[in-house]
């Protein structure tokens, strides 16, 4: 026969008189951790003004590319070349074209025509035929003993600038709601600020990698808001995609793609890259550039298929994992 005593449930879906089961515990199940703002630290000083600005500076450029279509260089015997940039060499330069074993030293320039008249063949280097775009790298300036000084060249500074952004939250509780006894929160005011300093600094990290400025009002009106540039839309130069410029072309992320992009950072600018900023789709990439390279013993109980460092030729990356990268994109960095 059935159980006719007093249960639990013959109270009904309420359960009035039993005494209530709450953990004193508030899980928050949103992700609101900052890996790139922890890795970077905290500023070397404050902004002081909405806009920031600093100088930028660089070497004289020692490569440039021929700019001649339809150049017939079959008979390696051309001496004058058009140049993109032929103010970039001096007579006594010797180039070398990027991939040939052949140096050509330079007679003259012509900077109104944007061309450069060579010696080929020198130091009886073997000739090789040139194209055009080819790259010219100049290997040095070679002076004439007791001649004059030439003429000075110098580089301008270039002042860069981003625009501070206000990041702003509301907190507002009643009088009720703060002398109320509460679940597993002591203080419902210092809980909701709590929360929403989390908010902020989390937008903050979003906007540090895919922020956008204003292009009309950068500086903001009374109507218009001031917003941040972040580090994607900051990229000017050394920007890799599949198939472009020579770069490998690869369904995904591949360790040559990773190399080559690092190396051609070094060859081109100062900086040095230390830091590997990654989403989750380009990390489990860079992951299994070790499973080819990973063997387990029988006693072993553990699997492993991590990365957190990556040390090339060019320097040792920190991988750091951020939600907020784009799927598609790897950002190599110098922090």
């Amino acid at each position: 026969m059935s159980f006719t005593g007093k249960t639990t449930f013959a109270a009904g879906t309420t359960l009035p008189e039993i005494a209530e089961d709450v953990g004193d515990l508030v899980g928050i199940i949103a992700p609101y951790e900052t890996p790139l703002l922890d890795a970077l630290g905290d500023p070397h000083r404050a902004a002081t003004s909405t806009r920031h600005e600093w100088l930028e500076d660089a070497l004289l450029p020692n490569t440039d590319n021929v700019a001649q279509p339809g150049l017939n260089d079959l008979a390696v015997n051309t001496t004058a070349f058009t140049m993109a940039h032929a103010g970039r060499f001096r007579a006594g330069d010797l180039v070398q074209p990027t991939g040939s074993v052949e140096v050509l030293q330079v007679t003259a320039v012509n900077t109104g025509a944007n061309q450069i008249t060579v010696q080929r063949g020198y130091g009886a280097s073997t000739k090789v035929a040139v194209l055009d775009t080819a790259e010219f790298a100049i290997l040095g300036n070679a002076g004439l003993e007791g001649a004059e000084a030439p003429d000075a060249r110098f580089s301008v500074r270039a002042r860069q600038n981003n625009f501070t952004q206000i990041f702003s939250a509301t907190v507002q509780v009643s009088g009720s709601e703060a002398a109320v006894r509460q679940l597993a929160v002591a203080d419902e005011l210092d809980y909701q600020k709590a929360n929403r300093l989390r908010e902020l600094l989390r937008d903050l990290e979003n906007t540090v990698i895919n922020g956008i400025a204003n292009d009309t009002v950068p500086q903001g009106s009374a109507t218009a808001r001031r917003s941040m540039r972040g580090i994607l839309r900051s990229l000017k130069s050394n920007i890799f995609q599949p198939n472009v410029a020579g770069f490998p072309e690869d369904a995904g992320l591949t360790e040559e793609q990773l190399n080559m992009a690092l190396r051609l950072i070094w060859e081109r600018s100062g900086s040095k890259v230390d830091l590997i900023l990654c989403g989750g789709k380009q990390k489990r990439a860079v992951n299994s550039f070790i499973a080819s390279n990973q063997r387990f013993a029988s006693s072993t109980d553990a699997f492993k298929n991590l990365v957190s460092s990556y040390e090339s030729d060019f320097g040792v990356c920190r991988i750091v994992l951020s939600r907020f990268v784009p799927a598609d994109s790897l950002l190599l960095l110098d922090s």
